[in-house]
């Protein structure tokens, strides 16, 4: 039976609950959120819940050896670059301005409310059933463009790294990843000393963070 950690109770949590549910899968289903009454539907879908923060429920609750089979990713913040933070220590890895010019090479780029940056091969609202077919784009019927986690990964700007966690589709418009891809990226992230941008990114969309990592122990877990 599958586990599933859905960070985030609110709308998208809840819609990414019902739509696993509706995959008739046999799985566990646990929606975390530091808002109690966010957590109410999920409970009434027969899911358990967890009242934490979610960067730091898995901060405290996901380790290389115990965790679930994919983690969820539906709160307002890059959950997985706050994790690594969490992970390395703060002072160790601190939040820092991306180039300026970074924008320049990356497709459709938009500003987050906290200095990350949002990137998206569309230039439309994409449907919210989007299966993620392999040739052509749901939306337009036209070829697909180069999967963005492969884009990002090769992204070469000066001065700057960039190391990139792939969300896989676990369902229409519904992405995830492993606990093993997730340590796998605090692992990059901890051999990449100086700037960096770390992003989570499907095949069409993605989110970059900046930062500069100090010195870190990867034994430190």
């Amino acid at each position: 039976m599958e586990d599933i950690w859905i960070i985030g109770s609110g709308k998208f949590g809840i819609l990414a609950a019902k739509s696993l549910i509706r995959q008739e899968r046999a799985m566990n289903l646990t929606l975390v959120d530091q808002d109690r009454d966010a957590l109410d539907q999920a409970e009434k879908l027969g899911c358990r819940i967890e009242e934490k923060e979610g960067a730091d429920f898995l901060h405290a609750c996901l380790t290389s050896d115990s965790g679930p089979d994919w983690i969820v990713p539906a709160v307002p913040i890059h959950l997985a670059w706050e994790w690594c933070r969490l992970k390395m220590g703060k002072e160790r890895l601190r939040v820092d301005f991306l180039p300026k010019g970074l924008k320049t090479v990356l497709p459709n780029p938009m500003d987050g409310a906290d200095g990350e940056i949002y990137v998206t091969h569309a230039d439309f609202f994409c449907p919210p059933n989007c299966n993620e077919p392999d040739e052509y784009c749901t939306r337009t019927g036209e070829p697909r463009k180069e999967d963005m986690f492969r884009l990002l990964a090769k992204v070469d700007f000066p001065g700057i790294r960039p190391i990139v966690i792939q969300s896989v589709q676990l369902g229409p418009g519904l992405g995830g990843y492993t606990p093993r891809a997730l340590f796998e990226f605090l692992d990059n992230i901890a051999q990449s000393p100086g700037p960096l941008f770390a992003a989570t990114a499907c095949r069409c969309h993605g989110v970059l963070s900046g930062g500069v990592l100090k010195e870190f122990d990867p034994g430190q877990r």
